[in-house]
């Protein structure tokens, strides 16, 4: 349906004000940050800046201080079933005995019909998934026993077998091999064309000219927004990390 004229459609995330602290200590303080529908986001900043919270923020795991988080026009809150997280690797339990299949099937939770079973269209699904990433040849692999980059993967196709109009992933790129990356890198991107907000907190500050439309700077607070090229300066990265704490031989390179 094409929307009316002058309508603007609602952000595939919209955060207003966001204010997060654990205990005595202030981890974000009034965030403001807007992501469409399609772009690729890029969040960028020292450890202790906030990233994951941010995160974490946006599908429930950490109770704010202030603001609000919209996804799609709605509260977070309510859009659970159509947000997919990838957390850090350290953070997922790599020895659980399921198989990969059953990794990615739990992606399909949300649409699952009345009785709580998957139904012909959600496994479906988790084919076109592992596909995907490539997986399909080990579906039935326990997935403790994939190397690291098909582990990532593995979490990557439940996220798209959960056909998720957001996706958050926090440092998904970390200690992958190059064709993981490969891989990770043509399907965010595919993603993104077929209209999905996707959201990457990246430690690393190599390629992201490349890999996203925009970039948020954070460090507890926003320090920048905007295109790469115009975001990745002396100026912003020594305000985020410190003077001189970073050094790019061209950060300004294709």
């Amino acid at each position: 349906m094409t929307a009316p004229a002058g309508h603007r459609p609602a952000p595939g995330l919209a955060v207003r004000g966001l204010r997060v602290g654990y205990r005595d200590r202030v981890a974000l303080v009034d965030v403001e940050l807007e992501v469409a529908p399609g772009e690729r986001l890029g969040v960028i900043g020292p450890n202790g800046a906030g990233k994951s919270t941010l995160l974490k923020a946006v599908v429930g795991l950490v109770r704010l201080r202030g603001g609000t988080i919209e996804v799609g026009g709605v509260s977070a809150s309510r859009a659970r079933g159509r947000t997919a997280y990838l957390p850090q690797r350290a953070q997922i339990d790599w020895d659980h005995p399921a198989q990969v299949r059953d990794v990615v099937a739990m992606g399909r939770y949300p649409h699952r019909g009345p009785v709580g079973r998957l139904r012909r269209e959600d496994h479906d699904a988790v084919d076109a998934a592992l596909a995907r990433v490539g997986l399909a040849d080990l579906a039935r692999v326990r997935i403790a026993e994939l190397s690291g980059g098909q582990q990532q993967r593995a979490f990557l196709a439940r996220a798209f077998a959960q056909e998720a109009s957001l996706l958050l992933l926090d440092e998904p790129y970390a200690g992958l091999d190059a064709a993981t990356t490969r891989v990770t890198d043509r399907e965010l991107a595919r993603a993104a064309e077929a209209g999905a907000t996707v959201v990457v907190v990246n430690h690393d500050l190599a390629g992201l000219r490349q890999r996203y439309d925009r970039l948020l700077v954070l460090n507890r607070r926003e320090i920048a927004t905007g295109a790469p090229g115009e975001v990745l300066t002396p100026r912003v990265l020594d305000a985020a990390y410190g003077r001189g704490a970073v050094v790019l031989a061209d950060p300004w390179a294709g």
